[in-house]
């Protein structure tokens, strides 16, 4: 049994004026609330080889520090070292954002300026070397360590050092506990995660061309965080405003189609193809969901090829001028699909569709292409459950156990998702940091394969400084920030993702070794990520809970 890490270690400063201690990850505190600092274990369960671990450090002075610079030393275990490139020390931004509604438990809905309280919230895991801190205000340090996969197992000691134009440096140590495990590098996890990636919001933060080499520079950064967590899913749209620009950034169509003089059609790919390169070079390739063929307006662009102008055609699934539309593309993108390789993976994908407008379409697809695989995201419809390769559904549903067993077996993907719908759990700028881990062991105790999210970047204009929407609570259509900024929900998310493979691998040696005891003990801990606990006690006891067994 490996034991949790050490008890904290006393700071070490070389400045009276000027205090560092470790807290926990679940910790957020306001900027003035110095006073309520506690202090905590940092690294408080081991980790395994190719892990990658957090923890948070806050800085506070009496007086104003300049320059403030954060580095973490190798960690060092009798003659065997972790190096500090594996690490990352990090300021943690704080970013607008406004409260919930508190007579409702769905938050969806348009929020008019100063309807509800707004607050400074630490979120943003800052990409900047150095940092101005002022007298009396709360800094955190967000650390993560990468445990390199042929690391040594044993007890690793480190420090993290913080200095500045006015003061030496004041540092604090840690251990770091490596088990004797690896987990698989984030594009093996099983763990499906699909958060939908906007290419258009970055463009126009950065004020870049659309689909220019400089605008896929400024997406790599942000995109690799999301391969790192794992990421199964490139979201791509064949449709212009699938979603009818709910977003402050509307999506854009990645096919061009042009409906000719003669009546016929042509398609172009040519954005299409290269954002699904660009996001394979990143390292997501497992799956393309294309959305969508019933958009939210029902509103399909083409372009007059005698007149050179975009048009959109009004037609309800299941009429005439519908199928005419959409036959001729499905036949034609799956041809181009299997020319590139990437049928298999690609879906055609729908969004909180009801029954019958799902049914039109699958109609369309089947008749054409049958073996074009179909997603949705939404509410669980019985009569076209088998006909869905890739299902998700709302966190307060639930699937039929018999049905998630056949999914299962024949190798469909099964998810569920959250979305304004829910006050909590979720990972809203104001949400408790441990919901995000929450989730992802809620997905494996009902046995899904894995969780979606409908918004991944779709920034609001300024989302630096403040995360708050016309249309959501603050942080409802984003994860992460511009530049390849990640975020302390980010950061949590992936935790729980790496907490649930760990469990897969555990669950698999013990029954193979009909380990009941283990089993038994797992069992009981995925049985407290429900409804009625997490109202009861928050996120963290059952997540605490469930790292323990882990650990053991």
């Amino acid at each position: 049994m490996l034991s949790a890490a050490v008890a904290i270690i006393a700071v070490s400063c070389t400045d009276a004026h000027v205090s560092l201690v470790w807290g926990d990850t679940s910790d957020r505190y306001p900027q003035d609330a110095v006073d309520e600092i506690v202090e905590k274990t940092p690294f408080a369960y081991p980790v395994w080889k190719g892990e990658k671990a957090c923890a948070q450090a806050f800085l506070t002075a009496d007086a104003d520090l300049e320059g403030i610079g954060i580095r973490v030393t190798d960690m060092r275990c009798g003659s065997h070292m972790i190096p500090a490139e594996a690490a990352q020390a990090s300021f943690v931004g704080y970013v607008m954002a406004d409260v919930l509604d508190p007579e409702n438990y769905a938050q969806c809905g348009f929020r008019e300026p100063g309807q509800y309280d707004s607050l400074m919230v630490a979120d943003i895991i800052d990409i900047a070397e150095t940092k101005d801190v002022p007298a009396g205000t709360v800094q955190p340090i967000w650390v993560s360590v990468r445990v390199p996969a042929d690391a040594v197992p044993g007890k690793y000691s480190g420090r993290v050092i913080v200095s500045g134009k006015d003061f030496a440096r004041c540092s604090v140590p840690f251990e770091l506990e490596v088990a004797d495990r690896v987990l698989p590098e984030p594009s093996d996890w099983k763990f499906h995660l699909d958060l939908w990636q906007n290419p258009y919001s970055v463009a126009r933060y950065h004020n870049v061309e659309l689909w220019s080499e400089e605008h896929f520079d400024l997406m790599r950064p942000v995109m690799k965080i999301l391969a790192d967590a794992g990421q199964k899913s490139v979201t791509a749209t064949i449709l212009d405003r699938p979603w009818n620009g709910q977003t402050y950034d509307p999506f854009g169509s990645m096919v061009t189609k042009t409906r000719n003089a003669d009546g016929s059609w042509s398609y172009d790919y040519t954005v299409f193809d290269r954002w699904v390169e660009f996001m394979e070079e990143v390292g997501i390739d497992r799956q393309i969901n294309c959305y969508s063929m019933i958009p939210w307006a029902l509103k399909f662009d083409y372009i007059d090829g005698a007149t050179g102008r975009t048009e959109y055609l009004d037609a309800a699934p299941g009429s005439a001028a519908y199928r005419t539309y959409w036959s001729q593309f499905i036949s034609d993108f799956a041809r181009h699909l299997r020319d590139r390789g990437w049928f298999d993976k690609t879906m055609i994908a729908m969004d909180e569709r009801p029954a019958e407008a799902m049914r039109a379409a699958l109609d369309v697809i089947q008749s054409v292409e049958p073996e074009f695989k179909v997603s949705l995201a939404g509410n669980y419809h019985e009569d076209i459950e088998p006909e869905l390769y890739d299902l998700c559904i709302a966190f307060r549903q639930s699937y039929p156990e018999d049905v998630l067993e056949r999914r299962r077996r024949d190798g469909m993907v099964t998810t569920l998702y959250t979305c304004c719908a829910e006050a909590y759990p979720n990972m809203f700028i104001v949400s408790p940091p441990d919901e995000a881990a929450w989730l992802m062991w809620r997905a494996l105790a009902t046995g899904c394969d894995g969780y979606l999210r409908w918004a991944y970047n779709s920034w609001t204009e300024n989302p630096l400084e403040d995360g708050r929407f016309r249309q959501w609570p603050a942080g409802d259509c984003f994860m992460v920030y511009p530049e390849g900024r990640s975020s302390i929900r980010m950061e949590k998310l992936i935790e729980g993702i790496q907490d649930c493979g760990k469990a897969g691998i555990l669950s698999e040696e013990w029954k193979a070794s009909g380990n009941t005891e283990k089993l038994s003990a797992l069992d009981s801990v995925l049985a407290l990520f429900n409804f009625e606990t997490l109202t009861a006690e928050g996120a963290s006891s059952a997540v605490r809970s469930a790292k323990a067994v882990l650990s053991e």
